[in-house]
């Protein structure tokens, strides 16, 4: 009983202090994921950057379009569930247990968020800073306000930073 209740403690203690620090955890829908990625429209080969990775099923959808990925997670049981979701794609797919917000983001093609309102000002301002060149982002449910996206899908926006 008491191995019940440390484990239910460290779980919801895992799952809860993210959202000091950004959205918590809530798994992409399929259709959704399908339209980001239609949206985002990446060659293969070529790097999808996904602030909050979550379980995986994002970094596991672009990995069988012969997309690299980099998924950025800071919840540790996520992390590894995802690395376990993605073994096979494991030279395409890499999972950093980090949050986004601290440090500096690898080269991409391309992101994906699922990230709340109240963070995309933040998301927006730290793109324009950061971007190394043209650069699309997908986002799911959540617009980045003062900005228009250039296509919408399922609920899926898609911004493009120039």
């Amino acid at each position: 009983m008491a191995w019940l209740i440390l484990f239910l403690v460290v779980f919801v203690t895992l799952f809860g202090f993210v959202v000091f620090v950004g959205p918590p955890y809530l798994p992409t829908m399929r259709k959704q994921t399908d339209a980001a990625l239609d949206l985002l429209d990446l060659k293969p080969g070529q790097t999808l950057l996904e602030l909050g990775s979550g379980d995986g099923r994002v970094m596991l959808a672009a990995a069988k379009r012969g997309w690299k990925v980099i998924g950025i997670e800071l919840n540790p049981l996520l992390v590894l569930f995802s690395i376990a979701v993605t073994w096979r794609y494991r030279g395409q797919v890499r999972v950093i247990w980090s949050s986004y917000w601290g440090k500096p983001w690898p080269r991409c093609d391309a992101i994906f968020t699922f990230m709340l309102t109240r963070y995309m000002p933040r998301l927006d301002s730290r793109i324009e800073k950061w971007r190394p060149g043209p650069i699309r982002l997908a986002s799911f449910a959540f617009r980045i306000p003062n900005r228009q996206p250039i296509r919408e899908e399922a609920g899926v926006y898609l911004y493009e930073y120039k």
